[in-house]
Formats: structure tokens, sequence, C-alpha cells
């Protein structure tokens, strides 16, 4: 077997496998006491595992991928809470897209944002970050847009050190990630990337419901 073929071996029978894996490589970080942030939606389901392995609280930070016009699919950008806009000079070039297009579709995107804010929070405070290690789970990355974004964002909230965790990666993502974020843990960074899904036997989309009732699991009063 190629090495090429050995990496289409490799699948996560679902999120849940994905952040139990996960979480046991990032036992070392349970010594400082961290505080997970998951990246709604998938993030969630894998966050839950990670935090469960440390025994720590978990949080969440909304970001929104910008889609192109007509391939929802292509991200041209990313919006996140805290007014952080991340947009792929690139992509926007090539698919010749004007500034009044992006904007349009950023508000668009930050409208989803709010919602899903008020749906997954409610009246919980988020969590403080400052002088904490944050670790920020995901479920996957493919162009890293929407966790530049996230990563951006939270670096706003003064954590003491900004963690990026995630199951899968291409090699060139997690290259540019890495100035991002303090420290970037990738379990899998594959030469052939094609998409998120490919490493999963089930990636289901995952519900609002879900993840409501995940978060609701974790109380902040004692942090």
């Amino acid at each position: 077997m190629t090495p090429e073929e050995a990496w289409h071996q490799i699948r996560f029978v679902d999120r849940r496998d994905a952040g139990r894996q996960l979480g046991e490589r990032l036992l070392p970080f349970a010594y400082e006491n961290p505080l997970v942030i998951a990246l709604p939606r998938g993030g969630v389901p894998v966050a839950r595992e990670v935090a469960r392995a440390l025994h720590a609280p978990l949080d969440f930070l909304a970001v929104r991928k910008l889609g192109a016009p007509h391939n929802p699919e292509y991200g041209i950008g990313a919006v996140a809470e805290g007014g952080v806009r991340v947009i792929d000079p690139e992509a926007v070039a090539i698919l010749g897209l004007r500034n009044g297009v992006v904007d349009a579709i950023a508000a668009r995107e930050s409208e989803e944002l709010k919602r899903r804010v008020a749906l997954y929070r409610g009246d919980r405070a988020p969590l403080a970050l400052s002088g904490h290690t944050a670790i920020v789970v995901d479920d996957g990355v493919a162009t890293g847009v929407t966790d530049t974004a996230a990563l951006r964002a939270l670096r706003r909230c003064g954590p003491r050190r900004l963690v990026l965790a995630v199951p899968v990666c291409p090699p060139d993502t997690e290259s540019r990630l890495r100035e991002e974020a303090d420290e970037v843990i990738c379990l899998q960074a594959p030469p052939r990337f094609f998409g998120v899904g490919q490493f999963y036997e089930d990636f289901s989309q995952v519900a609002d419901e879900e993840v409501v009732s995940i978060l609701a699991e974790f109380d902040h009063a004692t942090v």
C-alpha cells in the first residue's frame, strides 16, 4: 500500500470518535486548566469529548463561512463574534466579486451569526479567557478561513495561550494557521485532501438542538 492509499484508509467513526482521539492527544494540557471553545456546529460534538477528557469547561464561539454567490461551499471569507471579518482576496479576485457583493454576503451571514449566538448562549455569559489557555476545537479544517476568523476573535479576549485542535487539516492550511495560534494540534495532515467529510464514516449535519443540548451539559458557574 502506498502512503497515499494509506491516508485514504484513515477514518473517524464520527465526531465523537474524533473528539475522543483528540482528547487523548490533548491530555498534557489538562495541567494548564484550559478552557475548551467549540466552533459550531460541527465542532461542538468533538469539543464535548475533549472537554470531558480534560475535565474542562466548554463554551463556543460563533463563526460563519462566507460562501461564494453561486457555490456556497466555496469559502471566500468568514465572520466571527466580536465583529471580526476575514476575506480571502485570492478567492474574491478569482471570482471577480465586487465589494458590494462581498458586503451583502457578510451582512447576511452576520445575521445568522447573531441568531446562533442568541439560541446557543441564551442568558449565559461567555467564558472569560483572559489569562487562560484556550483550546479551540473544530471537526476539521479545509481552507482555514473560518478558523482564522475564530482565532483572531478569541485573541482579542486575551488568553494566555491560544491552541487550535482539530482531527484533520491539510498541511499547507496547518502552516498558515500556525501564524494565528500559539500552537496547532492536528491528528492527521493528509497530503491529498478533498474535504473534511472524506475522513469520517458518519459526517451527518449537526442540528441546532444537539448544539444546545451539549452546551447545557457544562456549567460555567465555577469558572
